[in-house]
């Protein structure tokens, strides 16, 4: 009896002993080296798994950036320029400094410019609402105001203004991830560089439809006229399906567009002195003489 429970163990033993050197030799084969850097780059991110960088989070993007030959395609919009340098250095990588970028809401389509034509009555969501028709207004380009951009931030850079029905952007906070970019179903907010000092102009309008209709439908709609084309010394504006578009790397920041839309269209954006137009047409009124002389 005593020596059937001894072979008993024995066998139980080297079983045992049988299967755990199997399974060593099967984790030894098949195991997986990870590279120390993942983690050491990993570090140095955000933390905030937001998607901005085009990767599924930080962790993530480290695995890619260690991996890659160099770190070209490889930006983290949250951390900027000076997480990208640490990101470098622990990777032994050049990296080329980007500015600083910022969401701007290319529409200014409030309450009192573009005038309430039905109601909807559903679920709260611009994806949804855009899915089933236009708008509560005549214009079928403009906010929905449902405030998709704002529960997409992560950051709290993003709320909805209830006077004029559109959302606000906090540059202080915005980091510049791209989500509220992602979630607009009208594609009305962009990402553009926060400019010196803060200071930018863009167009806050994407209606394509000709002059007279989107005037009809928004008040502060651009109309097509290309008057700031004309205008700009700098070959910074052009005019693509009825909209004026404006080249934030072209652009002087000059203000004569802003001072010469007739709809008020051109947006310009922490300046330190008010916009004076009368002073600005002349001065664009005696550049004109001038060429003719």
């Amino acid at each position: 009896m005593t020596s059937t429970i001894l072979w008993t163990i024995a066998i139980l033993a080297g079983l045992g002993f049988l299967l755990a050197l199997v399974l060593y030799l099967i984790a030894e084969r098949f195991k997986v080296v990870e590279d120390p850097r993942i983690d050491e780059v990993e570090k140095v991110m955000p933390g905030a798994n937001c998607g901005g960088c085009g990767f599924a989070g930080c962790r993530a993007f480290a695995d890619s950036a260690v991996k890659a030959p160099n770190l070209d395609g490889h930006y983290c919009p949250v951390g900027g320029s000076e997480v990208m340098k640490k990101v470098a250095d622990i990777l032994g990588f050049a990296v080329e400094e980007k500015a600083p970028q910022v969401a701007v809401l290319r529409c200014n389509g409030t309450c009192a410019a573009r005038p309430t034509v039905n109601y909807y009555d559903g679920v709260k969501s611009c994806k949804v609402k855009a899915a089933l028709y236009s708008g509560d207004t005549a214009c079928p380009f403009g906010c929905l105001g449902c405030g998709d951009c704002v529960e997409a931030c992560q950051f709290g850079a993003l709320h909805m203004d209830p006077e004029t029905g559109l959302p606000v952007v906090d540059e202080e906070k915005c980091t510049a991830c791209g989500a509220c970019v992602k979630a607009c179903p009208k594609a009305l907010l962009e990402l553009r560089n926060k400019g010196p000092r803060g200071m930018r102009e863009f167009v806050a309008c994407r209606n394509t439809d000709k002059g007279p209709v989107a005037k009809k439908a928004c008040a502060n709609a651009c109309i097509g006229c290309g008057i700031c084309v004309k205008t700009c010394t700098h070959e910074a504006i052009t005019m693509e399906n009825n909209i004026a578009y404006i080249d934030f790397a072209k652009c002087k920041l000059c203000r004569e567009c802003e001072a010469m839309c007739p709809t008020g269209a051109i947006h310009g954006v922490n300046f330190p002195k008010p916009l004076d137009k009368a002073a600005l047409k002349e001065r664009i009124a005696k550049r004109k003489e001038e060429s003719h002389e």
